[in-house]
């Protein structure tokens, strides 16, 4: 059997959040819409997902396409690359539609993949273990406060009752949209988790993994790889060149820091309450 027909298992009986098998199940069902969107885009590559079942002790299993992987090096750049151009492919559908709505005659075929115009994603996925909803907004820092920011918070409030935490987001959350403000966003599909864990290479070239996606800001996809380290400079440097900083990109990606050492703060506990905390104040000054 060669690696590319070859199956992976994937077993998991879910954390505390997933709430025992029947967390597993929908945590692994995310991963699978997940993974069959990104693919579906013809731009990037994946494991091809093949299904779900439960086990009859109690928790789930997750079969894909076995990739014999190693970490990502020389393909970073082309990864990079290739990440653009998945940010851009929603835009690119957009730009096609507008342009075809006023062509006399034209009639739509139910085959071709559709302009996305919302942000969020037709199912629930989980960032680590931490089932995520992602009922579709109509506008970007709307999806982003609710259904990132304020559920990490709901769970620290639930577990921690941390009072700071509490005071500083309640003076945060209505600064938020200011940072968006003017700024025009597309809804972009997003890998979700892209962390250097999820990603890799092969001889064929770079692959990526573990997605948790949904349709949000492109640039709330590089606030993890940037936190975090693991991806050579190359992968910015392509990235970038084909998807610039807009103004004001730095002090957003303090918020998007912001989401993911809150998510660290639930799945690892206190030592990411000091920097959740300092974040929160800087975005404050």
């Amino acid at each position: 059997m060669t690696p590319t027909r070859a199956l992976c298992l994937s077993r998991s009986t879910a954390g505390r959040r997933c709430g025992g098998w029947s967390g597993a199940r929908q945590m692994f069902e995310g991963e699978l819409a997940s993974l069959e969107a990104l693919r579906s885009t013809g731009l990037v590559r994946a494991p091809r997902p093949i299904k779900v079942f439960d086990l009859p002790g109690g928790g789930a299993a997750f079969v894909m396409e076995y990739l014999k992987m190693r970490g990502l090096s020389s393909q970073a750049a082309k990864l990079g690359d290739q990440l653009a151009d998945l940010h851009l492919y929603n835009q690119k559908l957009r730009d096609k539609w507008r342009k075809e709505e006023h062509t006399v005659g034209r009639r739509a075929e139910g085959g071709e993949p559709q302009y996305v115009t919302k942000f969020g994603f037709h199912t629930v996925t989980c960032c680590g273990f931490i089932p995520q909803v992602n009922e579709w907004q109509d506008d970007w820092s709307t999806f982003f406060i609710r259904h990132r920011l304020q559920a990490q918070l709901d769970l620290i409030e639930k577990d921690y009752g941390d009072r700071e935490a509490c005071a500083l987001w309640s003076q945060l959350q209505v600064t938020i949209p200011d940072l968006f403000r003017g700024l025009e966003i597309v809804p972009a599909l997003l890998h979700g988790d892209l962390w250097s864990g999820n990603v890799a290479e092969d001889d064929l070239g770079p692959i990526i993994y573990d997605p948790a996606s949904f349709y949000g800001h492109s640039e709330f996809e590089l606030a993890i790889a940037l936190m975090f380290g693991g991806f050579p400079r190359s992968f910015f440097t392509a990235y970038y060149q084909k998807m610039p900083k807009a103004p004001g990109f730095d002090k957003r990606l303090l918020v998007y820091h912001l989401f993911n050492y809150l998510n660290h703060w639930n799945h690892f506990g206190r030592e990411y309450r000091s920097p959740s905390l300092s974040t929160m104040r800087k975005l404050l000054k």
